[in-house]
């Protein structure tokens, strides 16, 4: 057994996804749905990069609060990557760099990356499907 204390992946999935919800609710679900489903799309045939490219190209659907979200959600697992700052840069150039230089850069964290972000959009997904049916929040995070 390690001392390390353990970190329960789908737990983080579940908030960051209420957070995304909550972050969208003055959008139409629907809108916010396409947003996901697309992303979601995006990140299983084409990876975590491709993923970010898409939704930094789509700010103005959601993907901004998405994108800010995602990189919160990284800087959460414990590989101490710490979340992009905005200094001079133009955010996309400073996220696409994160992304390229500390998650893509090792497979088997890669790889969780990728796992836990998939988990987040498909929560996200379905809470706003949720929303868009008369629900006022994401579902639980119970599984």
């Amino acid at each position: 057994m390690t001392d390390k204390p353990s970190i329960n992946l789908d737990y983080l999935a579940a908030q960051y996804a209420q957070t995304i919800i909550q972050k969208t609710k003055d959008k139409k679900a629907s809108d916010v749905e396409n947003t996901m489903t697309k992303a979601l799309g995006v990140l299983q045939e084409d990876g975590v990069y491709a993923c970010f490219l898409y939704l930094l190209a789509r700010e103005k659907e959601n993907g901004a609060v998405v994108v800010d979200e995602m990189l919160n959600l990284l800087s959460d697992l414990p590989f101490g990557w710490k979340k992009p700052s905005k200094n001079n840069q133009p955010d996309a150039t400073i996220v696409l760099r994160f992304i390229s230089e500390q998650v893509t850069k090792d497979l088997d964290r890669l790889l969780l990356a990728r796992e836990v972000l998939e988990q987040m959009l498909i929560y996200a997904r379905y809470g706003a499907k949720a929303r868009d049916k008369g629900g006022s929040e994401a579902p639980g995070a119970s599984s």
